[in-house]
């Protein structure tokens, strides 16, 4: 199914709420402006396998863009608004994007796209004007609302920061099948395990340039629920669309759930909130108490799934499920858990740690023009076994457990973030001779970044040059991903050929786990 399908029944029903705005999107005003984007995209020249990009906040314009690249068999990528002019400037370039759609908010990046080489065509600016963009509005209103001919299915192809500094794209294989058509494995997946259907209505406040907010939101307009938006969470505000909207399915990630139970206790139970039948969480591992305590709040409606932007499979794990296998992420629903021994690749026996990988029976993802990073991803025998580098091991009733993350990757707030990149940057600067970054355990946010430096000989180590590197590593890369603190050593732990042992500085922060 798709938006038309449903705008051609119930055309007056609500597609998008945003709840914090009051702006709408009714399924047929989400059709007809998708075909439009869809057509306009088309007359542009752009064909099946083209590509298109958007930046922009949580917003109407986002499903419009999204399901205009789905009816034409566009490529779409979402960009962080919260990265760094530059940062924003490679993806555009490397994903090709020939129709860059920018909100009028970022005036900065705007301006810097501008002038920065990439394969962009036609640029448009949502909500105001910008210079070097046509107006969104006026390009929807130039062409027809007549839908296509043909309509492909198109796919997304987000982008996932790699170890190298550089995100990566995962570029999908595009559906043999018209928009129209089923087949969509997600749709399947979720909608059957998380009851899906015209009566759903679904709060996202997570930012709809990360794959699940965005594949999600897609989903519900599948089955032809609603979608209730913010711009951005606040804890009492998600309490009061609850209440507002009847919300009977949510999404969030673990620190959500933190900040909501710190509300007071008059906040948390002045808001009512018997319509949730489903809340959902992934991206980052849920504290056994944290999630015990949303239970004991909610009700058990707590679901919980581990995938990947690259999508390469997943566990899923029911409220009853997790109860009696607290801490599992799930058994498999869509592929089948291999776990492998890292340096032979031999399968592990049950209960034993090794590299989780997942068996499909379709051609393996791909990262963008990184082909040595395909086939780091890819099983040494098995070329449709594929893993994104976690590490856990499968008890004997099937369910998978996580031990470790790839790559000492940091995940704050839910946000992946990539020590290599503030290493990189840190390395810069000529007060610094080594450096190692690293997650620390955050109440809140999960994990916080701390960087540990060795400074150059002579350089005094004190607050003051920790205040100054910090806001060093801001005003290079996008503020989430710098230090939240930083401490000094004598010396960081390396072999001989140079490498760095990371786990041993990990070792002077973590306490070992039981």
């Amino acid at each position: 199914m798709y938006p038309g399908t449903h705008a051609a029944t119930n055309p007056d029903k609500l597609a998008i709420v945003m709840a914090d705005t009051g702006e709408t999107r009714s399924y047929a005003e989400l059709e007809q402006r998708s075909a439009r984007l869809a057509r306009f995209c088309h007359e542009a020249g752009l064909r099946r396998g083209d590509h298109i990009a958007f930046i922009a906040p949580n917003s109407p314009e986002v499903f419009e863009i999204y399901w205009a690249a789905l009816r034409s068999g566009l490529l779409v990528t979402g960009v962080n608004h919260h990265l760094s002019a530059e940062e924003a400037a490679y993806i555009v370039a490397d994903c090709g994007a020939r129709v860059l759609i920018t909100s009028a908010e970022f005036t900065e990046i705007a301006a810097y796209l501008t002038d920065s080489p990439s394969d962009v065509e036609v640029r448009l600016a949502v909500g105001g004007d910008l210079d070097g963009y046509q107006d969104y509005e006026a390009a929807l209103a130039s062409v027809s609302a007549q839908p296509l001919a043909v309509q492909p299915r198109g796919a997304d192809m987000l982008y996932s920061s790699g170890t190298t500094g550089r995100p990566k794209g995962i570029k999908p294989a595009l559906p043999d099948r018209e928009v129209h058509e089923p087949g969509d494995p997600f749709a399947t997946v979720f909608g059957g395990m998380y009851g899906f259907d015209a009566d759903t209505v679904y709060y996202s406040p997570a930012p709809t340039y990360h794959a699940a907010p965005l594949r999600f939101g897609g989903i519900v307009h599948m089955f032809n629920g609603t979608v209730v938006m913010t711009r951005k969470f606040d804890a009492e505000g998600t309490l009061a669309a609850i209440e507002k909207y009847g919300v009977t399915h949510a999404q969030f990630v673990p620190t959500m759930f933190v900040r909501m139970l710190k509300l007071p206790e008059s906040v948390r139970t002045g808001y009512r909130h018997e319509t949730l039948s489903t809340v959902i969480h992934a991206a980052a591992p849920c504290p056994v108490e944290v999630k015990q305590q949303m239970m004991a709040w909610w009700g058990p409606v707590l679901h919980e799934y581990y995938s990947s932007t690259e999508a390469n499979g997943i566990t899923l794990i029911n409220p009853q499920q997790w109860l009696e296998k607290p801490g599992s992420v799930g058994k498999a629903g869509l592929g089948v858990i291999r776990i492998c021994d890292e340096e032979s690749g031999a399968e592990m026996p049950t209960g034993e740690v090794g590299t989780v990988y997942f068996e499909r029976d379709i051609p393996p993802f791909e990262y963008h023009r990184a082909p040595e990073k395909s086939r780091e991803a890819r099983h040494p025998q098995h070329e449709n076994w594929t893993t994104t580098g976690d590490l856990g091991y499968v008890d004997a009733d099937g369910y998978l457990f996580l031990t470790d993350r790839k790559a000492f990757m940091i995940i704050s707030g839910g946000v992946n973030i990539y020590p290599r990149e503030v290493e990189d940057v840190l390395t810069l600067h000529p007060k610094v001779t080594d450096v190692a970054v690293i997650g620390i355990p955050d109440d809140e946010m999960g994990e916080q970044v701390k960087a540990v430096v060795q400074p150059a000989p002579g350089v005094v180590a004190d607050e003051a040059l920790a205040a100054e590197l910090i806001e060093f590593v801001r005003g290079r890369i996008a503020r989430y991903k710098c230090p939240r603190s930083l401490d000094f050593v004598d010396e960081l732990p390396r072999t001989p050929t140079g490498k760095l042992l990371k786990r041993k500085v990990l070792e002077t922060y973590l306490q070992p786990t039981s």
